[in-house]
């Protein structure tokens, strides 16, 4: 039986000392399986952004462990991390992080760049990535020259590019209309039915309604894990019934 792509055991964050000290997230269990879109929900400040650093690598839990493919990875040198995150994880910012002094297609290959790939394979995949969610008239242009909405679709493109096996996607279609937002997230449902994995952090109902799974968080706890079926529908019937 082959490992989930992405396991978090018994995974903890504290923030601060003392009476200052804040617990973000707190014993969680999860584990997300090739193939699946995983939609994670909560109230704001609940730890949603936090357990998508650790997912990634990019923060050291406090407790517990982050397996990726089968690796733990909470205890490789920062330089393996780096390495295991460019060949395997895709990472969608709140803030995008793009770079201003490159262009968008510099942007994309720059992950694929940093880990060997010839400049010409790399833009070539980096076009086909800005292709993949509708931008790739946007190659050449620098972030600054862009809307929003076209510097999130730039940030997702890179997030996609090559063979990432997870991505991990925080809020990202919040700076984009419901149009262009659907389209993103169908590009993200098409990634998980070819095989890889990914987690949605989202406050949207509608757009968990995609993930094969929605789970719950509230307090830096998992309180709920829920099948797509009885959960996002549910959630939808509520939301329209504000």
């Amino acid at each position: 039986m082959n490992a989930p792509v992405l396991e978090l055991r018994g995974l903890g964050r504290t923030y601060g000392t003392g009476a200052a000290q804040v617990q973000s997230l707190i014993g969680v269990d999860l584990t997300v399986d090739a193939g699946e879109l995983l939609a994670v929900m909560g109230p704001s400040g609940s730890g949603k952004s936090t357990l998508l650093m650790l997912a990634g690598g990019l923060d050291t839990p406090t407790t517990g462990m982050v397996l990726v493919e089968g690796k733990e990875i909470t205890g490789l040198p920062r330089r393996k991390q780096a390495a295991l995150r460019r060949r395997s994880v895709g990472y969608v910012f709140q803030d995008l992080n793009l770079i201003p002094a490159l262009t968008a297609a510099e942007n994309v290959a720059l992950p694929l760049e940093l880990d060997g790939t010839s400049v010409r394979k790399a833009r070539t995949a980096a076009h086909a990535a800005l292709e993949e969610v509708g931008v790739r008239q946007l190659a050449d242009r620098f972030p600054d020259e862009m809307s929003g909405g076209q510097q999130q679709r730039v940030a997702i493109a890179r997030a996609l590019v090559g063979d990432r096996r997870l991505v991990l996607a925080d809020e990202p279609t919040g700076a984009l209309d419901s149009a262009t937002g659907e389209a993103v997230l169908r590009v993200l449902r098409a990634r998980c039915d070819a095989g890889a994995a990914a987690v949605l952090v989202t406050h949207e109902a509608r757009h968990a309604a995609w993930a094969d799974r929605i789970v719950f968080i509230r307090d830096g706890r998992l309180v709920d894990d829920t099948g797509r079926q009885e959960g996002a529908e549910s959630l939808l019937a509520a939301e329209g019934t504000r």
